[in-house]
């Protein structure tokens, strides 16, 4: 049987999703899903590596998807606003805004440098902030638009060495509440996603077993499944943890 949601959607135009850290871990696999659940899908890839999003634009091409790539560090605001412009020039209006990206970095709090400090709030919050400031007004005046932010259990939990960690994804989970706030008479959808330890590569030299934690690909379908609800339903919060705990 048909899913009466997905042939809705797929009734029009595809829908035009952007995603930040989109070069591999999660913001991989969120494209990856969309691509392959939504037919003819398109995607806007964000990160700073552009051979990384090559490999990801491909990948999701296989699908059948429309995937291009836009190469920004998106904590620059500069780089930002011409994001902005390039995304709109060449692609339309946004409708599913996916802040993926993210960094970092672990010290006691005496021990941690205002410089790491600045570099792990910047690449967390602040790109979420001049990212979704650059897509936000076409939403608005389109009365239409999905914001996801990708916080974490440490935007709702604080941890011992996780100073600037923690506080970037506090403030990434106050963001998303304001925001909600705001734009819920408008027609905007916000969502802000808490995962726990979710596999990527760094994780390889951790000495945690893999099985241990969530793949990637649960996370993203998690964007997905909320995406696919009615538009007279909204999950503002979601948390993800390994089923076995936090580790």
């Amino acid at each position: 049987m048909s899913n009466p949601r997905r042939s809705a959607k797929s009734a029009g135009k595809s829908p035009l999703v952007l995603i930040t850290g989109a070069s591999q871990g999660i913001g991989a696999a969120i494209a990856n899903v969309f691509a392959q659940e939504i037919r003819g899908v398109r995607l806007a890839l964000v990160a700073r590596s552009e051979r990384n999003l090559r490999t990801v634009a491909k990948a999701c091409a296989k699908y059948g998807a429309k995937a291009e790539i836009f190469a920004c560090d998106v904590s620059d605001e500069a780089e930002v606003a011409a994001l902005g412009a390039a995304v709109t020039k060449r692609l339309g209006a946004v409708d599913v805004l996916i802040n993926n990206a993210g960094t970092f970095a672990g010290a006691p709090f005496a021990e941690f440098a205002v410089a790491d400090f600045d570099r792990i709030v910047a690449a967390n919050l602040r790109s979420a902030f001049l990212v979704t400031r650059a897509f936000l007004p076409a939403m608005l005046k389109r009365r239409r638009g999905d914001i996801f932010f990708m916080s974490s259990i440490a935007g709702l939990g604080a941890y011992p060495n996780g100073a600037a960690y923690c506080a970037a994804k506090f403030g990434v989970t106050g963001l998303a509440k304001v925001l909600r706030a705001e734009t819920k008479q408008a027609g905007l959808r916000v969502c802000c996603v808490h995962p726990g330890a979710t596999w990527s590569p760094s994780w390889s030299k951790s000495g945690v077993r893999r099985e241990r934690i969530m793949p990637a690909e649960d996370v993203a379908r998690a964007f997905l499944d909320v995406y696919r609800l009615g538009r007279r339903t909204v999950v503002e919060e979601i948390v993800l943890r390994p089923q076995l705990g936090d580790v």
